[in-house]
């Protein structure tokens, strides 16, 4: 019986010290892990996460859709552009030329702005389907993205067409003075 409690004594204390080393060997795990979490970092920092180019797709969508509704600055061109035509026109100038001075320059403008914001979102929404071509090779956009940025270069490209046609008058155009 005492030679039981003596070896038992002893498995106890072997096991004691293995959990000892256990637990050594376990702290300087982590100290190995850790410069390989820190190259996992600094590789996804390398790497692009897509984010411009998302932020682009929205900002083509959204000038596309300026370009359709209107701005505000365009709005203020515009109304500029109709005090303008009010001061410069003579009171005795014809109904035509009072007409194209007061509304139709103002149109005109106002098609300009549209226009400009239709050229943007075109040029934006291009180059942003454009962009994974000239990036790391292999990395694919993502969906999204491309669907966001041909909506921008669709309505871009809607716009850009309503504003030719609104500036050269084939669309809404002047009434006609005689």
């Amino acid at each position: 019986m005492a030679t039981n409690a003596v070896d038992e004594t002893e498995a106890t204390k072997a096991t004691t010290d293995e959990k000892a080393v256990d637990t050594t060997e376990s702290d300087e795990v982590p100290q190995t892990e850790v410069p390989a979490a820190a190259d996992d970092a600094q590789t996804k920092e390398e790497t692009p996460s897509g984010v411009g180019q998302g932020a682009a797709a929205v900002v083509s969508a959204a000038l596309g859709v300026v370009s359709l509704t209107g701005s505000w600055i365009g709005t203020v061109a515009s109304a500029r552009q109709n005090l303008v035509g009010q001061l410069e026109t003579a009171q005795n100038a014809g109904v035509a030329q009072q007409i194209q001075a007061v509304y139709g320059d103002a149109w005109q403008t106002t098609a300009l702005w549209g226009g400009l914001f239709a050229l943007i979102a075109l040029v934006v929404g291009v180059v942003t389907l454009a962009r994974p071509a000239f990036g790391t090779p292999g990395r694919i956009q993502a969906p999204w993205i491309k669907s966001v940025a041909w909506a921008g270069v669709a309505l871009g490209v809607i716009g850009l067409f309503l504003a030719v046609l609104k500036y050269t008058g084939i669309l809404v155009g002047l009434p006609s003075a005689s």
